[in-house]
């Protein structure tokens, strides 16, 4: 077989144009995620998912952001709405963790009848009082142990629904002051802090199949964000061991500068396996794809390890779970 693309790209709407088609079939990207721009109604999302596995003539994993609050591509009035996931930790208690597995089991469920089988989360930043609005409510909590515990709980209801978690922003965003969509974020602590708290809780998730960078400098690692970080990509996979794969957030995003084919190469230099390019045009596209190639032999290694995780959800009774999820946060389950 040959190797995966190094790669994630999006489709630029609804479906597929002719021309998309022809390119992601000789771009071979390893996978593709979905925004706004290309959900309309289940069953054009199901058809769009599997013209897009066509067009590589392979299963290949489809992503999503479905995290619940602002941050959930699948919106009324076909899917459902969900809270910010740090109100609904608050209005769940003592029950939290039971709440977020049921929350992502059903969130999982949602997913897999649509064709998409891999969910850009848990995220496992630890919020502080500094961390930036466009972060905070999508944290799980403020120290390491409540993350860990917490995230668990995501990816092992998304696991059992056939859902591949991606676990993110490894190696931590809860320190940033600012929104990487838009400007350089800096975790200005030292080191000994940055192991014991924001390290901490990915060195606890270090199992999962998959991460995703952050485009975050930290001043006692590096000059350079995460993502194009020799040092901190050593860091991720040395001390917190994360072995599983590594993609780099949306490289589109303005945290980062240079042009994206520079970008492209650095991350892959630094150690990032995949990269991720999101809301481009069909030329930009093109210049990410050829400037990624193949994945190496380690990348696609993990890439085949990550799919391996894959497997058809566990029967449940889904409105039991409903129910279940209801009679925990006391009648409040979802937007309200």
């Amino acid at each position: 077989m040959s190797r995966f693309g190094a790669t994630i790209l999006d489709p630029s709407g609804p479906r597929l144009t002719a021309e998309e088609k022809r390119f992601f079939s000789e771009a071979n990207p390893f996978g593709f995620i979905l925004f706004k721009a290309s959900i309309e109604t289940p069953d054009q999302v199901a058809a769009l998912c599997e013209e897009l596995r066509a067009a590589v003539g392979r299963d290949a994993p489809i992503l999503i952001d479905q995290e619940g609050g602002r941050v959930q591509r699948l919106r009324a009035p076909h899917w459902r709405e969900w809270r910010p996931p740090l109100d609904h930790v608050g209005a769940a208690g003592d029950d939290a963790e039971e709440a977020m597995r049921l929350r992502f089991r059903l969130i999982a469920h949602e997913l897999r009848v649509l064709g998409i089988d891999s969910n850009c989360a848990p995220v496992a930043d630890v919020a502080c009082d500094s961390t930036h609005p466009f972060l905070k409510d999508r944290c799980y909590g403020t120290d390491p142990e409540t993350v860990v515990r917490l995230a668990r709980a995501v990816a092992e209801g998304l696991l059992s629904g056939g859902v591949l978690p991606v676990l993110k922003h490894i190696p931590g965003h809860g320190r940033a002051v600012v929104d990487s969509h838009h400007d350089l974020a800096v975790a200005e602590a030292d080191a000994e802090t940055l192991r014991k708290v924001d390290f901490a809780a990915f060195r606890s998730l270090n199992d999962l199949p998959m991460a995703m960078t952050a485009h975050v400098v930290y001043p006692a690692l590096d000059a350079r964000p995460a993502t194009t970080s020799p040092e901190v990509m050593a860091c991720i996979r040395g001390e917190i061991g994360f072995d599983g794969l590594v993609m780099t957030d949306d490289i589109a995003m303005k945290a980062l500068s240079g042009s994206l084919t520079g970008i492209t190469a650095e991350a892959l230099a630094a150690g990032c396996d995949v990269i991720l390019f999101c809301n481009g045009t069909l030329e930009e596209k093109r210049r990410v794809a050829g400037a990624a190639g193949e994945m190496s032999l380690s990348a696609q290694g993990r890439a085949e390890k990550a799919l391996a995780a894959r497997h058809a959800p566990d029967e449940v009774d889904i409105p039991a779970l409903e129910a279940k999820l209801e009679a925990l946060m006391n009648g409040r389950v979802y937007g309200g």
